[in-house]
């Protein structure tokens, strides 16, 4: 079991109350439960931030809502993502949040809410690549920004067909992988501690 001072932050780089991905890295949520992780769900759509505009953090500094998510981030050893793909990319609405969150705040160190932290990335798409591309960017984002990301990455193709209604994936193979990624994470940070 896990000690309680490890914990996992998930969430999924969309905002649409039925995404794939929401779905998705809750079931990731589910494998590192398993183990003992302490593992919080955070929603993107309920921390509205502007586009990143370097203009406008001159004027009015980081807005209460990047404030609060960087602060949940720096709470946390590491990070489920699920992250949609958009026209081959990195969804807007994530690398915005990235954006902000990896200005300093007064006083603060350079990526403080990144450096040194594990993610596991994963995907869903209606597509028949399942966000593949997307994850590129998003590893090499991430691994930028001085998150060690795990090699471990999980694409789920057709996900307008994938999923039951209870928001389980109809593959058992592909919801045992999606729930072994999160274990996965899981355990290396114990191991870390």
């Amino acid at each position: 079991m896990l000690t309680t001072s490890s914990k996992i932050l998930a969430f999924a780089g969309s905002t649409r109350a039925g995404s794939f991905n929401k779905k998705l890295v809750k079931i990731a949520m589910s494998g590192a439960q398993t183990v003992g992780a302490k593992v919080t769900f955070l929603d993107l759509r309920d921390f509205p931030m502007p586009l990143y505009d370097g203009d406008l953090e001159i004027q009015q500094g980081l807005s209460e809502n990047v404030r609060k998510f960087k602060a949940i981030l720096m709470e946390h050893d590491g990070f489920l993502i699920s992250a949609p793909e958009y026209n081959s990319g990195i969804s807007g609405v994530l690398k915005n949040a990235i954006d902000w969150a990896s200005r300093p705040l007064p006083g603060e160190g350079s990526l403080a809410c990144f450096t040194g932290k594990l993610a596991a990335i994963m995907s869903a798409s209606p597509g028949s690549l399942g966000g593949l591309r997307g994850l590129v960017q998003v590893r090499s984002i991430l691994s930028n920004i001085q998150v060690l990301v795990l090699p471990d990455q999980i694409a789920i193709p057709k996900a307008d067909e994938a999923f039951n209604a209870d928001g389980t994936l109809k593959d058992l193979k592909q919801q045992s992988a999606i729930e072994a990624l999160g274990r996965r994470l899981a355990e290396i940070l114990i191991k870390l501690k």
